[in-house]
């Protein structure tokens, strides 16, 4: 592919939380309207990566759909020429791809994700207590071999397109680092350039133009990310919460009993995460942002703040996704699923030459 790929894509299993808007999808709008005619962005819905944990299966394609409107919503221009979107399950190369990549790939590395041994333990904790997510119904077994597997699909989706630039949260590091010691693998093992690697760590983050990835924290414990999950309804602040109530859960937020506020993740997360969800939410600089309210005493005005920012972001984001034509997102869909058929069945059957199944 001539023009330099950047490739990004969110579970489309469940609907987004703020964290995924402000540490995902915004990102990618950003970098769309920055990059414009220099990258081609690949903003893709992982669907295949939904089964790696309970879900319900009988709303899985219209979350697909639903979510894609949250990025159309968020300003990403679909008519773009050098903007593709696509479902991976319509893709059919990611799959076999993952197969052949699987066979490179060992059990020891993936034993160290620590994506993985999170949602493990998280997991084990919800099915001993009898807490499965509350919308799922049936006896599947909480920890799969697809949970363990999945970083390899991931890297498949990224290796098929010779992506450079996936804009992902700090908790997929270990994931990008995993597709680039299989591209430089698969290369030196067929002596031939299979693969692209994606750029290291430091180049993504460069890329980003950010310090870290963005990752916002429950508002109830702060020292894990904010997620869908039923163990945590009051520290996650989803996409279609009724905006008052959402300034409430804000208001709620766990702190620190420091008396004194400063942004420092380390050290006080309850408040840093504040401080950063307001500066994404109003789009000014982290230090900025910070050195506004460094030293001041009074958590509450801190909080009614993030309170009237979400709240007002909550009301614009949702009349926004309501406007979105669904006719012509399913046009657009089809149109793109087309294309990167052709340009990953190109490279898988290179691969397919390399490892011997094709002449």
């Amino acid at each position: 592919m001539s023009t330099p790929v950047v490739l990004t894509g969110l579970r489309a299993n469940s609907e987004f939380h703020i964290g995924n808007y402000l540490g995902g999808i915004l990102p990618v709008i950003e970098l769309q309207a920055r990059h414009a005619g220099e990258y081609q962005v690949n903003m893709f819905v992982p669907d295949l990566h939904s089964f790696t944990t309970p879900i319900d299966h009988s709303k899985l394609y219209q979350q697909t759909i639903d979510n894609l409107k949250v990025f159309v919503a968020a300003g990403l221009d679909i008519n773009n020429p050098n903007t593709f979107i696509y479902r991976q399950s319509y893709v059919s190369a990611h799959s076999e791809l993952q197969w052949i990549l699987s066979n490179f790939t060992g059990f020891g590395e993936l034993s160290r994700m620590t994506q993985f041994k999170d949602k493990r333990d998280s997991l084990a904790h919800f099915a001993n207590n009898l807490a499965i997510e509350n919308d799922y119904k049936g006896d599947f077994p909480p920890i799969t071999a697809g949970l363990f597997n999945y970083p390899v699909l991931m890297a498949a989706d990224i290796l098929l397109y010779d992506a450079k630039f996936i804009p992902v949260g700090d908790d997929q590091k270990q994931h990008i680092e995993l597709a680039r010691d299989l591209a430089m693998r698969l290369n030196n093992k067929f002596e031939t350039e299979l693969f692209t690697p994606p750029e290291a760590w430091n180049k993504q983050l460069e890329f980003m133009n950010l310090e870290a990835g963005a990752r916002v924290r429950s508002l109830l414990n702060p020292e894990k990310k904010m997620s869908k999950s039923v163990s945590d309804p009051s520290g996650t602040i989803m996409l279609s919460d009724n905006p008052a109530e959402a300034a409430k859960k804000v208001m709620r937020a766990e702190t620190d009993s420091f008396g004194e506020i400063r942004y420092d993740f380390k050290e006080r997360p309850g408040i840093s995460n504040l401080l950063q969800m307001l500066a994404l939410l109003s789009g000014r600089p982290q230090a900025e942002v910070s050195a506004e309210w460094e030293g001041k005493s009074s958590y509450g005005d801190l909080k009614k703040a993030v309170a009237a920012a979400v709240e007002a972001f909550l009301i614009d984001i949702q009349a926004k996704i309501a406007g979105v034509d669904e006719n012509e997102l399913l046009a657009k869909l089809e149109q793109d699923e087309a294309a990167m058929n052709e340009v990953a069945n190109s490279k898988l059957l290179k691969v397919q030459k390399a490892v011997g199944l094709r002449r």
